[in-house]
Order: structure tokens, then sequence, then C-alpha cells
């Protein structure tokens, strides 16, 4: 882990660069959590690493040791699943509120994040490729105009870039999403809500049944996303 400056959002940085490590596989499902360590490699003291713990164990990316202290949560397929449910839906809502508000700004900035997520994608760079993802998702939720959208999806985010991390860790070639995200940001950027809803939809429930048969260990079995209005 790099070193991190001191800033006021600090527990947050070192929440994210824990979450950036479980994520990356470098603490996989079970590892136990050593505070002291965690400190030392990202150069700060241990009060934002247990305040950034706490946030990560409520979230259920941790959990109890047994004993004391924490250790990384195993991943449950059924929850990956129950989570895209969830994003499906109000990603649904956002999208389709993003057409009536944000076309203009979604043909003006939309491109660069697609451009940044085909370069992750080429070069094979994990963490790129997760950042990128959720900065794209993040971009619709602010065109939404909904205050609400992007804490209520906190928690499912969370979950999202570390089950992202784990089925692109075992994929030599890693899936290429990026013709459906550019698909979703065109039918914003013209206004139309209704198929923006729809390709959104339907991006999150490929995805989920992609993820879940990747834990599995199985090869998806999946059919072609749907273009079209639904």
């Amino acid at each position: 882990m790099k070193t991190l400056v001191i800033q006021p959002n600090l527990v947050e940085q070192v929440r994210d660069a824990i979450l950036e490590e479980i994520a990356s596989g470098a603490m996989p499902a079970g590892e136990r959590i050593i505070q002291e360590q965690i400190a030392q490699s990202l150069g700060v003291s241990r009060q934002p690493v247990q305040q950034a713990l706490a946030l990560l164990r409520n979230q259920g990316v941790l959990q109890d040791a047994p004993g004391r202290g924490l250790l990384v949560a195993p991943l449950d397929p059924d929850f990956v699943r129950q989570m895209y449910d969830i994003r499906a839906v109000i990603e649904g809502l956002a999208a389709r509120r993003a057409a009536e508000l944000g076309a203009a700004r979604a043909a003006k900035e939309g491109p660069p994040l697609i451009a940044a997520g085909r370069k992750a994608v080429e070069a094979g760079a994990v963490a790129k490729m997760i950042d990128a993802d959720m900065r794209l998702h993040a971009f619709i939720y602010a065109l939404s105009g909904n205050p609400l959208i992007a804490p209520a999806l906190e928690t499912h985010l969370t979950h999202t870039q570390r089950v992202m991390g784990a089925v692109l860790n075992q994929d030599e070639k890693p899936r290429d999403i990026w013709d459906e995200h550019e698909a979703m940001l065109k039918a914003i950027a013209a206004g139309d809500g209704d198929l923006a809803e729809s390709l959104v939809r339907n991006h999150l429930m490929h995805a989920a049944g992609f993820m879940v048969a990747r834990l599995g260990g199985k090869t998806p079995d999946l059919p072609p996303i749907t273009r079209g209005k639904s």
C-alpha cells in the first residue's frame, strides 16, 4: 500500500485503501486484519484505521474473528444477486432521471469516461477497471439530480467493488462491459428515459448472472444484452 497524505477525509482514504487490497485479492476471504500492519503500511496512526475498519465491518466486508479482532468476510453468491436486484431498481430510476435532466451533460462528459474504461480493459489493470466502472455509475447518479441515490447505494457499491475484483482476478481476459456502458450513456444523452432505464437494468441483471456464476466456479450461460426498449 502507498503512504497517504493526511487530509480531512483520511478515514475514507484508509477505508478505500483497505477495500482496494481486499478487491485485488491481496487480503482474501478469511484473512485476519492486523491494525498495526495496516497503519504502518499506510503511514497513519491506528485511530483512522480503527474507524475505517469499523465502517467496513458495518457494511459486511469484514466480520468478527473467533476470539477477537476482524477478518475478511466470505463472499455470498445469494447476497451478491440480491444486491444487484436492488441496484437494478435504483439505478434504473437514476438513468431515467438522468435522461430527463442531464442529457446535454451526458453527451459532453460521458465519452471521456467510456474512453478511460476501454483503456483500463485494454491494459488489464483490475484496479483501474473497477475505478472506471464506479466513476461511470456515479456519473449517472449525479446526472439524475437526486441526491439520495448515491448514499442509498454506497454499501452496495462497496460490495460491488469487492465482487468485481474477485471475478476480474480469476479471468485471464476480463469481460469488456464498455459497449453496454456506451449504449447506456447514449440513451441518456438522447433524452430517452425508457431506453436508458431498460439498458441499465438489463446491464446490472446481466452482470449479476455473470458474477454469481463466476463466484460459483461456473462458466456463465447468459442471454445477449437487450439493446432495444423493454
